[in-house]
Protein backbone atom coordinates (compact mmCIF):
# COMPACT_ATOMS: atom_id res chain seq x y z
CA UNK A 1 0.00 0.00 0.00
CA UNK A 2 1.29 3.35 -1.04
CA UNK A 3 2.21 6.13 2.06
CA UNK A 4 2.86 9.45 1.68
CA UNK A 5 6.60 10.02 2.06
CA UNK A 6 6.21 13.27 4.29
CA UNK A 7 3.19 14.60 6.77
CA UNK A 8 0.46 16.07 5.47
CA UNK A 9 -0.33 19.90 6.86
CA UNK A 10 -3.79 19.64 9.21
CA UNK A 11 -4.59 23.30 10.70
CA UNK A 12 -7.07 23.78 13.08
CA UNK A 13 -10.04 25.77 11.28
CA UNK A 14 -12.87 25.29 13.94
CA UNK A 15 -13.26 25.13 17.47
CA UNK A 16 -16.19 24.41 20.07
CA UNK A 17 -14.57 25.15 23.26
CA UNK A 18 -16.90 23.79 26.27
CA UNK A 19 -16.64 23.98 30.22
CA UNK A 20 -13.67 21.83 30.76
CA UNK A 21 -12.37 20.79 26.97
CA UNK A 22 -12.17 21.34 23.30
CA UNK A 23 -13.90 19.86 20.28
CA UNK A 24 -11.06 20.82 17.33
CA UNK A 25 -12.22 20.44 13.62
CA UNK A 26 -9.57 19.88 10.77
CA UNK A 27 -10.03 20.37 7.44
CA UNK A 28 -7.56 20.06 4.02
CA UNK A 29 -8.06 19.26 0.67
CA UNK A 30 -6.24 16.35 -0.68
CA UNK A 31 -5.22 15.15 -3.94
CA UNK A 32 -5.87 11.40 -3.93
CA UNK A 33 -4.33 8.94 -6.54
CA UNK A 34 -6.70 5.63 -7.66
CA UNK A 35 -6.52 3.04 -5.21
CA UNK A 36 -5.54 2.38 -1.35
CA UNK A 37 -3.06 4.36 0.12
CA UNK A 38 -1.81 5.30 3.64
CA UNK A 39 -1.99 8.97 4.44
CA UNK A 40 0.40 11.03 7.22
CA UNK A 41 -1.29 13.58 9.08
CA UNK A 42 -0.02 16.67 11.12
CA UNK A 43 1.74 16.99 13.25
CA UNK A 44 -1.07 17.50 15.79
CA UNK A 45 -1.77 17.75 19.65
CA UNK A 46 -0.12 14.94 21.73
CA UNK A 47 -3.39 15.33 23.66
CA UNK A 48 -6.18 14.05 21.13
CA UNK A 49 -8.38 11.48 22.89
CA UNK A 50 -8.05 8.74 20.61
CA UNK A 51 -12.08 7.40 21.00
CA UNK A 52 -12.87 10.50 19.77
CA UNK A 53 -11.09 10.77 16.71
CA UNK A 54 -13.46 10.84 13.33
CA UNK A 55 -12.21 11.82 9.65
CA UNK A 56 -14.60 11.72 6.78
CA UNK A 57 -14.01 12.22 3.14
CA UNK A 58 -16.15 14.22 0.39
CA UNK A 59 -16.07 14.02 -2.81
CA UNK A 60 -18.07 13.58 -6.52
CA UNK A 61 -16.31 10.07 -6.71
CA UNK A 62 -16.55 7.67 -4.00
CA UNK A 63 -14.07 7.76 -1.50
CA UNK A 64 -13.44 5.88 2.05
CA UNK A 65 -11.67 6.33 5.08
CA UNK A 66 -10.53 2.54 6.06
CA UNK A 67 -8.84 3.22 9.19
CA UNK A 68 -7.82 6.47 11.50
CA UNK A 69 -5.81 6.32 14.41
CA UNK A 70 -3.54 8.85 16.00
CA UNK A 71 0.35 7.80 16.24
CA UNK A 72 2.82 9.49 18.73
CA UNK A 73 6.66 9.56 18.71
CA UNK A 74 9.26 10.25 21.44
CA UNK A 75 11.10 13.23 20.20
CA UNK A 76 13.47 14.09 22.90
CA UNK A 77 15.15 17.31 22.66
CA UNK A 78 19.12 17.77 21.91
CA UNK A 79 21.16 19.11 24.80
CA UNK A 80 23.35 21.91 24.57
CA UNK A 81 22.85 25.22 22.12
CA UNK A 82 20.86 24.78 18.98
CA UNK A 83 21.08 27.25 16.10
CA UNK A 84 17.13 27.82 16.15
CA UNK A 85 17.34 29.05 19.76
CA UNK A 86 16.35 32.57 20.71
CA UNK A 87 17.67 35.39 22.69
CA UNK A 88 16.45 34.68 26.20
CA UNK A 89 17.37 31.14 25.55
CA UNK A 90 21.03 31.82 24.52
CA UNK A 91 21.19 33.95 27.51
CA UNK A 92 19.80 31.53 30.18
CA UNK A 93 22.28 29.19 29.02
CA UNK A 94 25.48 30.97 28.71
CA UNK A 95 24.66 32.37 32.31
CA UNK A 96 24.30 28.74 33.32
CA UNK A 97 27.54 28.06 31.95
CA UNK A 98 29.22 31.43 33.84
CA UNK A 99 27.15 30.10 37.09
CA UNK A 100 29.16 26.42 36.37
CA UNK A 101 32.77 28.19 35.97
CA UNK A 102 32.46 30.10 38.91
CA UNK A 103 30.86 27.62 40.63
CA UNK A 104 34.38 25.29 39.79
CA UNK A 105 36.39 27.67 40.87
CA UNK A 106 35.04 28.56 43.99
CA UNK A 107 35.18 24.82 44.94
CA UNK A 108 39.09 25.34 44.21
CA UNK A 109 39.04 27.82 46.58
CA UNK A 110 37.66 26.48 49.13
CA UNK A 111 39.98 23.23 48.84
CA UNK A 112 43.04 25.83 48.90
CA UNK A 113 42.08 27.34 51.67
CA UNK A 114 41.45 24.53 53.88
CA UNK A 115 44.96 23.04 52.35
CA UNK A 116 46.63 26.41 53.90
CA UNK A 117 44.88 25.81 57.16
CA UNK A 118 45.81 22.68 57.40
CA UNK A 119 49.57 23.66 56.68
CA UNK A 120 49.48 26.66 59.37
CA UNK A 121 48.80 23.55 61.55
CA UNK A 122 51.23 21.41 60.87
CA UNK A 123 54.08 24.75 61.11
CA UNK A 124 52.41 25.65 64.67
CA UNK A 125 53.11 21.88 65.69
CA UNK A 126 57.02 21.99 64.15
CA UNK A 127 56.95 25.46 66.49
CA UNK A 128 55.67 23.96 69.38
CA UNK A 129 57.66 20.90 69.28
CA UNK A 130 61.17 22.70 68.60
CA UNK A 131 60.68 25.25 70.62
CA UNK A 132 60.51 21.87 73.57
CA UNK A 133 63.52 20.71 72.10
CA UNK A 134 65.64 23.97 72.14
CA UNK A 135 65.90 24.08 68.27
CA UNK A 136 64.52 27.59 67.52
CA UNK A 137 64.68 28.43 64.02
CA UNK A 138 62.60 31.81 64.12
CA UNK A 139 63.51 33.12 60.64
CA UNK A 140 62.63 30.67 58.70
CA UNK A 141 59.07 29.91 60.76
CA UNK A 142 58.39 34.04 60.54
CA UNK A 143 59.07 33.38 56.74
CA UNK A 144 56.61 30.50 56.21
CA UNK A 145 54.05 32.01 58.53
CA UNK A 146 53.94 35.40 56.50
CA UNK A 147 53.88 33.09 53.13
CA UNK A 148 50.64 31.30 55.10
CA UNK A 149 49.02 34.52 55.96
CA UNK A 150 49.42 36.15 52.75
CA UNK A 151 48.53 33.36 50.53
CA UNK A 152 45.55 32.74 53.09
CA UNK A 153 44.20 36.56 52.26
CA UNK A 154 44.39 36.16 48.98
CA UNK A 155 42.73 33.18 48.28
CA UNK A 156 39.98 34.42 51.13
CA UNK A 157 39.66 37.34 48.77
CA UNK A 158 39.02 35.30 45.58
CA UNK A 159 36.62 33.78 47.46
CA UNK A 160 34.70 36.29 48.79
CA UNK A 161 34.57 37.63 45.36
CA UNK A 162 33.72 34.66 43.88
CA UNK A 163 30.60 33.87 46.15
CA UNK A 164 29.38 37.46 45.13
CA UNK A 165 29.69 36.57 41.81
CA UNK A 166 27.75 33.52 42.02
CA UNK A 167 24.82 35.27 44.23
CA UNK A 168 24.55 37.94 40.92
CA UNK A 169 24.52 35.49 38.72
CA UNK A 170 21.85 33.70 41.01
CA UNK A 171 19.84 36.68 40.65
CA UNK A 172 20.33 37.10 36.74
CA UNK A 173 19.78 33.85 36.12
CA UNK A 174 16.13 33.65 37.73
CA UNK A 175 15.24 36.77 36.16
CA UNK A 176 16.51 35.48 32.53
CA UNK A 177 14.30 32.00 33.05
CA UNK A 178 11.14 34.51 34.02
CA UNK A 179 11.58 36.22 30.96
CA UNK A 180 12.40 32.79 28.98
CA UNK A 181 8.93 31.35 30.58
CA UNK A 182 7.05 34.41 29.80
CA UNK A 183 7.93 34.48 25.67
CA UNK A 184 8.01 31.10 25.10
CA UNK A 185 7.46 27.96 25.96
CA UNK A 186 9.34 24.38 25.85
CA UNK A 187 9.36 22.66 22.85
CA UNK A 188 6.89 19.26 23.22
CA UNK A 189 9.03 16.10 23.05
CA UNK A 190 6.08 14.09 22.26
CA UNK A 191 4.91 14.82 18.96
CA UNK A 192 1.25 12.79 17.79
CA UNK A 193 0.32 12.18 13.56
CA UNK A 194 -3.05 10.72 12.45
CA UNK A 195 -2.57 8.30 10.26
CA UNK A 196 -5.59 7.48 7.83
CA UNK A 197 -6.19 4.22 5.23
CA UNK A 198 -8.12 5.69 2.47
CA UNK A 199 -9.63 4.02 -1.01
CA UNK A 200 -10.27 6.34 -3.99
CA UNK A 201 -12.41 5.08 -6.97
CA UNK A 202 -10.21 7.55 -9.13
CA UNK A 203 -8.07 10.41 -9.00
CA UNK A 204 -8.64 13.92 -8.03
CA UNK A 205 -9.02 16.87 -5.32
CA UNK A 206 -10.75 15.18 -2.03
CA UNK A 207 -11.74 17.08 0.73
CA UNK A 208 -11.13 16.07 4.56
CA UNK A 209 -12.80 17.12 7.27
CA UNK A 210 -11.28 15.38 10.87
CA UNK A 211 -12.86 16.15 14.36
CA UNK A 212 -11.46 14.92 17.90
CA UNK A 213 -11.49 16.47 21.37
CA UNK A 214 -8.46 17.50 23.48
CA UNK A 215 -8.27 18.74 26.86
CA UNK A 216 -6.45 21.41 28.78
CA UNK A 217 -8.87 23.98 27.28
CA UNK A 218 -12.08 25.82 28.79
CA UNK A 219 -13.46 28.61 28.62
CA UNK A 220 -15.99 31.17 31.43
CA UNK A 221 -17.82 34.20 30.73
CA UNK A 222 -17.06 37.70 31.26
CA UNK A 223 -18.67 41.18 31.04
CA UNK A 224 -17.69 45.12 31.22
CA UNK A 225 -20.41 47.30 31.80
CA UNK A 226 -20.43 51.06 31.27
CA UNK A 227 -22.84 53.39 33.18
CA UNK A 228 -23.00 56.98 31.84
CA UNK A 229 -25.65 58.47 33.38
CA UNK A 230 -29.17 56.30 32.59
CA UNK A 231 -27.71 54.47 29.49
CA UNK A 232 -25.59 51.44 30.33
CA UNK A 233 -23.34 49.24 27.83
CA UNK A 234 -22.52 45.84 28.47
CA UNK A 235 -19.81 44.03 26.62
CA UNK A 236 -19.74 39.98 26.65
CA UNK A 237 -16.48 38.64 26.32
CA UNK A 238 -15.00 34.72 26.79
CA UNK A 239 -11.94 34.41 28.10
CA UNK A 240 -10.50 31.07 26.89
CA UNK A 241 -7.53 29.07 28.09
CA UNK A 242 -5.57 26.61 26.22
CA UNK A 243 -2.70 24.37 26.81
CA UNK A 244 -3.38 21.60 23.71
CA UNK A 245 0.23 21.68 23.01
CA UNK A 246 -0.68 23.78 19.41
CA UNK A 247 -2.05 27.60 19.04
CA UNK A 248 -5.36 28.42 17.18
CA UNK A 249 -4.64 30.43 14.31
CA UNK A 250 -7.28 32.36 12.78
CA UNK A 251 -10.45 29.64 13.75
CA UNK A 252 -13.97 29.54 13.99
CA UNK A 253 -14.73 29.85 17.72
CA UNK A 254 -17.60 28.23 19.35
CA UNK A 255 -18.67 28.54 22.92
CA UNK A 256 -20.71 25.89 24.37
CA UNK A 257 -22.09 24.94 27.74
CA UNK A 258 -22.50 21.03 27.13
CA UNK A 259 -21.03 18.81 29.80
CA UNK A 260 -20.03 15.53 28.08
CA UNK A 261 -19.32 14.04 31.22
CA UNK A 262 -22.93 14.19 31.94
CA UNK A 263 -23.78 10.92 29.86
CA UNK A 264 -21.96 8.75 32.37
CA UNK A 265 -24.14 6.64 34.26
CA UNK A 266 -25.79 7.18 37.21
CA UNK A 267 -24.73 5.08 40.55
CA UNK A 268 -26.92 2.07 41.25
CA UNK A 269 -29.48 3.05 43.73
CA UNK A 270 -29.74 0.74 46.99
CA UNK A 271 -32.08 -0.31 49.70
CA UNK A 272 -32.81 2.44 52.20
CA UNK A 273 -35.25 1.72 54.61
CA UNK A 274 -37.39 4.00 56.80
CA UNK A 275 -39.32 3.17 59.94
CA UNK A 276 -41.89 4.66 61.96
CA UNK A 277 -42.09 4.91 65.77
CA UNK A 278 -44.15 6.60 68.52
CA UNK A 279 -43.32 9.67 70.36
CA UNK A 280 -42.76 9.61 73.64
CA UNK A 281 -44.50 11.26 76.75
CA UNK A 282 -41.93 13.98 76.73
CA UNK A 283 -41.83 14.61 72.98
CA UNK A 284 -45.66 14.96 72.90
CA UNK A 285 -45.51 17.51 75.73
CA UNK A 286 -43.17 19.44 73.69
CA UNK A 287 -42.57 21.10 70.62
CA UNK A 288 -38.89 21.70 69.45
CA UNK A 289 -37.99 24.59 67.47
CA UNK A 290 -35.15 26.47 65.99
CA UNK A 291 -34.42 29.80 64.43
CA UNK A 292 -32.34 29.07 61.55
CA UNK A 293 -30.93 30.83 58.52
CA UNK A 294 -32.23 30.11 55.04
CA UNK A 295 -31.36 31.51 51.93
CA UNK A 296 -33.40 32.48 49.17
CA UNK A 297 -32.33 31.24 45.51
CA UNK A 298 -34.10 30.04 43.01
CA UNK A 299 -32.90 26.67 41.14
CA UNK A 300 -29.54 26.39 39.61
CA UNK A 301 -26.11 24.91 39.82
CA UNK A 302 -24.53 24.34 43.52
CA UNK A 303 -21.45 26.63 44.44
CA UNK A 304 -17.84 24.88 43.91
CA UNK A 305 -14.46 25.93 45.66
CA UNK A 306 -12.45 27.11 42.99
CA UNK A 307 -12.98 28.80 39.11
CA UNK A 308 -16.47 27.48 38.89
CA UNK A 309 -18.69 26.55 36.39
CA UNK A 310 -20.81 27.68 33.69
CA UNK A 311 -24.19 28.51 35.08
CA UNK A 312 -26.52 27.98 31.51
CA UNK A 313 -30.23 27.91 33.37
CA UNK A 314 -30.18 24.17 32.72
CA UNK A 315 -30.09 24.32 29.35
CA UNK A 316 -27.51 23.69 26.91
CA UNK A 317 -26.61 27.19 25.23
CA UNK A 318 -24.22 27.79 22.08
CA UNK A 319 -22.29 31.02 21.12
CA UNK A 320 -20.68 32.21 18.14
CA UNK A 321 -17.41 34.82 17.32
CA UNK A 322 -18.37 36.54 14.88
CA UNK A 323 -14.66 37.05 13.64
CA UNK A 324 -11.71 34.40 13.19
CA UNK A 325 -10.00 34.37 16.40
CA UNK A 326 -6.47 33.58 17.41
CA UNK A 327 -5.83 31.73 20.75
CA UNK A 328 -2.13 30.44 21.55
CA UNK A 329 -1.16 27.53 23.42
CA UNK A 330 0.80 29.49 26.31
CA UNK A 331 -2.24 28.68 29.29
CA UNK A 332 -2.80 32.35 29.88
CA UNK A 333 -6.47 34.19 29.66
CA UNK A 334 -7.23 35.47 26.40
CA UNK A 335 -10.88 37.90 26.34
CA UNK A 336 -12.86 37.23 22.71
CA UNK A 337 -15.41 40.00 22.49
CA UNK A 338 -18.62 38.23 21.75
CA UNK A 339 -21.28 41.42 21.74
CA UNK A 340 -21.82 44.56 22.65
CA UNK A 341 -25.51 46.63 23.21
CA UNK A 342 -26.43 50.35 24.94
CA UNK A 343 -29.61 49.80 27.15
CA UNK A 344 -31.20 52.39 29.10
CA UNK A 345 -30.60 52.19 32.98
CA UNK A 346 -32.55 52.57 36.05
CA UNK A 347 -30.40 53.42 39.20
CA UNK A 348 -31.87 52.44 42.84
CA UNK A 349 -30.10 53.09 46.24
CA UNK A 350 -30.80 50.16 48.26
CA UNK A 351 -29.62 49.54 51.81
CA UNK A 352 -29.55 45.97 54.24
CA UNK A 353 -29.26 47.26 57.52
CA UNK A 354 -28.65 44.04 59.50
CA UNK A 355 -25.82 43.02 56.83
CA UNK A 356 -24.21 46.29 55.73
CA UNK A 357 -24.50 49.77 57.00
CA UNK A 358 -23.56 50.79 53.82
CA UNK A 359 -25.77 52.44 51.19
CA UNK A 360 -25.29 50.54 47.47
CA UNK A 361 -26.43 51.54 44.22
CA UNK A 362 -27.92 48.89 42.10
CA UNK A 363 -28.74 49.53 38.26
CA UNK A 364 -31.14 47.48 36.33
CA UNK A 365 -31.52 46.99 32.58
CA UNK A 366 -33.07 44.90 30.16
CA UNK A 367 -30.88 41.99 28.41
CA UNK A 368 -31.13 43.82 24.50
CA UNK A 369 -28.28 40.70 24.07
CA UNK A 370 -30.30 38.38 21.69
CA UNK A 371 -28.76 36.09 23.87
CA UNK A 372 -28.59 34.51 27.37
CA UNK A 373 -26.20 36.35 29.94
CA UNK A 374 -24.49 33.62 31.48
CA UNK A 375 -23.37 34.06 34.99
CA UNK A 376 -20.03 35.43 35.22
CA UNK A 377 -17.62 38.44 36.47
CA UNK A 378 -18.05 42.10 35.46
CA UNK A 379 -15.74 45.05 35.37
CA UNK A 380 -17.77 47.72 36.34
CA UNK A 381 -17.04 51.31 34.52
CA UNK A 382 -18.18 54.85 35.48
CA UNK A 383 -17.53 58.25 36.07
CA UNK A 384 -14.78 58.16 33.84
CA UNK A 385 -12.61 55.26 35.75
CA UNK A 386 -12.80 51.50 37.02
CA UNK A 387 -15.57 50.81 40.07
CA UNK A 388 -14.48 47.47 40.39
CA UNK A 389 -15.64 44.07 40.07
CA UNK A 390 -19.31 42.29 40.52
CA UNK A 391 -21.07 39.78 39.62
CA UNK A 392 -23.85 39.00 37.03
CA UNK A 393 -26.42 36.20 37.69
CA UNK A 394 -27.78 34.19 34.40
CA UNK A 395 -30.34 36.31 32.61
CA UNK A 396 -32.11 34.96 29.51
CA UNK A 397 -32.83 37.21 26.59
CA UNK A 398 -35.27 40.00 27.34
CA UNK A 399 -35.00 39.74 31.05
CA UNK A 400 -34.76 42.15 33.57
CA UNK A 401 -30.58 41.86 34.85
CA UNK A 402 -29.44 43.75 38.23
CA UNK A 403 -25.76 45.31 38.69
CA UNK A 404 -24.21 46.39 41.89
CA UNK A 405 -22.08 49.93 41.54
CA UNK A 406 -20.34 50.09 44.77
CA UNK A 407 -21.52 51.96 47.67
CA UNK A 408 -22.53 55.55 48.21
CA UNK A 409 -20.03 57.33 50.46
CA UNK A 410 -22.41 59.70 51.60
CA UNK A 411 -24.91 57.60 52.97
CA UNK A 412 -24.52 55.95 56.14
CA UNK A 413 -27.44 53.87 58.01
CA UNK A 414 -27.32 53.01 62.05
CA UNK A 415 -29.23 49.99 63.56
CA UNK A 416 -29.99 49.23 67.03
CA UNK A 417 -32.37 46.77 68.36
CA UNK A 418 -34.73 45.83 71.58
CA UNK A 419 -36.25 42.62 72.73
CA UNK A 420 -38.74 41.72 75.29
CA UNK A 421 -40.18 39.23 76.68
CA UNK A 422 -43.42 38.58 78.05
CA UNK A 423 -45.18 35.60 79.85
CA UNK A 424 -49.14 35.28 79.33
CA UNK A 425 -50.66 34.06 82.75
CA UNK A 426 -53.49 32.19 81.57
CA UNK A 427 -53.11 30.64 78.25
CA UNK A 428 -49.19 30.52 79.40
CA UNK A 429 -48.23 31.52 75.59
CA UNK A 430 -44.39 33.53 75.24
CA UNK A 431 -44.49 36.68 73.09
CA UNK A 432 -41.38 37.88 72.37
CA UNK A 433 -41.45 41.73 70.93
CA UNK A 434 -38.62 42.81 68.89
CA UNK A 435 -38.21 46.79 67.82
CA UNK A 436 -35.28 47.75 64.97
CA UNK A 437 -34.53 51.13 64.84
CA UNK A 438 -33.08 52.59 61.70
CA UNK A 439 -31.17 55.89 61.38
CA UNK A 440 -30.50 56.55 58.07
CA UNK A 441 -28.59 60.22 57.02
CA UNK A 442 -27.07 61.45 54.01
CA UNK A 443 -23.78 63.80 54.19
CA UNK A 444 -24.05 65.84 50.86
CA UNK A 445 -22.00 69.40 49.46
CA UNK A 446 -23.09 72.35 49.04
CA UNK A 447 -23.47 71.92 45.14
CA UNK A 448 -25.99 68.84 45.54
CA UNK A 449 -29.51 70.20 45.73
CA UNK A 450 -31.69 66.74 44.34
CA UNK A 451 -33.29 64.29 46.49
CA UNK A 452 -32.47 60.05 46.56
CA UNK A 453 -34.60 57.31 46.90
CA UNK A 454 -33.22 54.89 49.21
CA UNK A 455 -34.81 51.52 49.22
CA UNK A 456 -34.55 49.98 52.51
CA UNK A 457 -34.73 46.40 53.32
CA UNK A 458 -35.70 44.38 57.06
CA UNK A 459 -36.90 40.92 57.87
CA UNK A 460 -38.74 39.68 60.16
CA UNK A 461 -39.02 35.60 61.02
CA UNK A 462 -41.18 33.64 58.44
CA UNK A 463 -42.43 30.40 61.20
CA UNK A 464 -43.50 26.89 59.61
CA UNK A 465 -45.34 25.74 62.59
CA UNK A 466 -48.67 26.62 63.65
CA UNK A 467 -47.23 26.57 67.32
CA UNK A 468 -45.39 29.84 66.81
CA UNK A 469 -47.06 32.97 65.09
CA UNK A 470 -45.34 35.94 63.75
CA UNK A 471 -47.23 39.22 63.76
CA UNK A 472 -46.01 42.12 62.07
CA UNK A 473 -47.21 45.43 64.21
CA UNK A 474 -47.78 48.00 61.23
CA UNK A 475 -49.47 50.48 63.82
CA UNK A 476 -46.37 50.08 66.26
CA UNK A 477 -44.08 50.80 62.96
CA UNK A 478 -42.96 54.23 62.19
CA UNK A 479 -43.24 54.69 59.49
CA UNK A 480 -45.67 51.39 58.24
CA UNK A 481 -43.21 49.75 55.87
CA UNK A 482 -44.54 49.68 51.65
CA UNK A 483 -44.15 46.02 50.95
CA UNK A 484 -43.74 42.69 52.71
CA UNK A 485 -43.29 39.74 51.04
CA UNK A 486 -43.93 35.82 51.10
CA UNK A 487 -40.27 35.92 52.82
CA UNK A 488 -40.55 38.01 55.12
CA UNK A 489 -39.08 40.89 53.68
CA UNK A 490 -40.23 44.66 54.76
CA UNK A 491 -39.58 47.44 52.62
CA UNK A 492 -39.22 51.12 52.87
CA UNK A 493 -38.81 53.64 50.01
CA UNK A 494 -37.38 56.36 51.82
CA UNK A 495 -36.56 59.70 50.53
CA UNK A 496 -33.62 61.87 51.57
CA UNK A 497 -33.29 65.35 50.47
CA UNK A 498 -29.42 66.83 50.83
CA UNK A 499 -28.17 66.73 54.33
CA UNK A 500 -31.73 64.73 55.44
CA UNK A 501 -31.76 62.05 58.01
CA UNK A 502 -34.94 59.88 58.93
CA UNK A 503 -35.92 57.34 61.47
CA UNK A 504 -37.52 53.97 60.65
CA UNK A 505 -38.84 51.79 63.69
CA UNK A 506 -39.76 47.96 62.59
CA UNK A 507 -41.77 46.30 65.53
CA UNK A 508 -42.59 42.88 65.10
CA UNK A 509 -43.89 40.09 67.35
CA UNK A 510 -43.48 36.08 68.28
CA UNK A 511 -45.56 33.98 70.03
CA UNK A 512 -45.33 30.62 71.51
CA UNK A 513 -47.19 28.23 72.76
CA UNK A 514 -46.50 26.23 76.33
CA UNK A 515 -45.08 23.26 74.67
CA UNK A 516 -42.91 25.25 72.18
CA UNK A 517 -39.10 24.63 73.50
CA UNK A 518 -35.84 26.62 71.97
CA UNK A 519 -37.63 30.83 72.08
Amino acid sequence: MPVSPDPIALPVTAVTCLEDRAYVERTAVLDLADGTRLLRLGPVSALVADHSLHAELTAERPVTVLDARVVRAWVPREPGPADGDSEPRRRVRELEAEQHAWGQRRERLLARVDLLGRLATDLLREIGEGTGLGEADTARWGRELDRIDGERDTRGEQLREADARLAALGTQLSEARQVLADTETQPAELVAHIELTVRSAGAGPVGLRVAHLVPCALWRPAYRAVLDGDSLTLDTDAVVWQRTGEDWSGVRLTLSTARSTLAAEPPRLTEDRLTLRDRSAAERRTVQVELREEEITDLGPAPVEGLPGVDDGGEVRVLRCANPVSVPSDGRAHRVPLSSFDTPARTEYTCAPELSPLVGRVVRFDNRSGHALLAGPVDLIGGGGFLGRGTLEFTAPGARAALAFGSRDDHRVVRRTEETRDTSGLTQRTVLTRTVRLHLSRFSGPAEGHEHTVVVRERVPVSETSAVTVNLRREACAPPPDDVDEDGIVRWDVTLPPGGRRTLELVYEISASAKVDGI
